[in-house]
């Protein structure tokens, strides 16, 4: 009975983590958030599908092993210093640019939000090798 509501509630609850963790990441470089906790929000998504459904369903539904997220994200935030160094200034130093966008108006974009999402990123590459290892671990076990 137990496996029916993990299963129920994770149908409802894994696209509303997923969606609130990007809303945590986009407004973080201004208010409370960031790519730390959207991205522990995101794998939390993701988990809740390998307690209920099994670590497999889980990385298909990934599409990509969860390594290559660690190191995409340790790349994209450590080249949002690149802009700063190119023009001479600290490594790291925010630049802020506001492209106007058909229907949006000017959205203000930059580097601290580029290096969000990669901690973003490398926070759910972590987070789900850890979780993906111990329920593989746990599928393994004969009791």
């Amino acid at each position: 009975m137990s496996a029916v509501i993990l299963r129920i509630a994770t149908k409802y609850l894994s696209p509303v983590l997923l969606i609130v963790s990007l809303v945590l990441l986009l407004r973080g470089h201004n208010d409370p958030g960031g790519g730390f906790i959207g991205g522990l929000l995101a794998a939390s998504g993701l988990a809740l599908q390998a307690l209920a459904y099994g670590s497999a369903r889980a990385r298909r539904l990934l599409r990509y092993d969860p390594r290559t997220f660690i190191g995409g994200g340790l790349l994209l935030a450590l080249s949002s210093g690149i802009p700063a160094l190119l023009s001479g200034e600290p490594w790291l130093k925010g630049y802020w640019w506001k492209p106007e966008l058909p229907l949006l108006g000017a959205l203000p974009l930059g580097t601290p939000l580029w290096f969000d999402i990669g901690i973003y990123f490398t926070v759910i590459g972590f987070t789900l090798t850890i979780v993906f290892a111990l329920a593989e671990h746990d599928e393994r076990e004969e009791y």
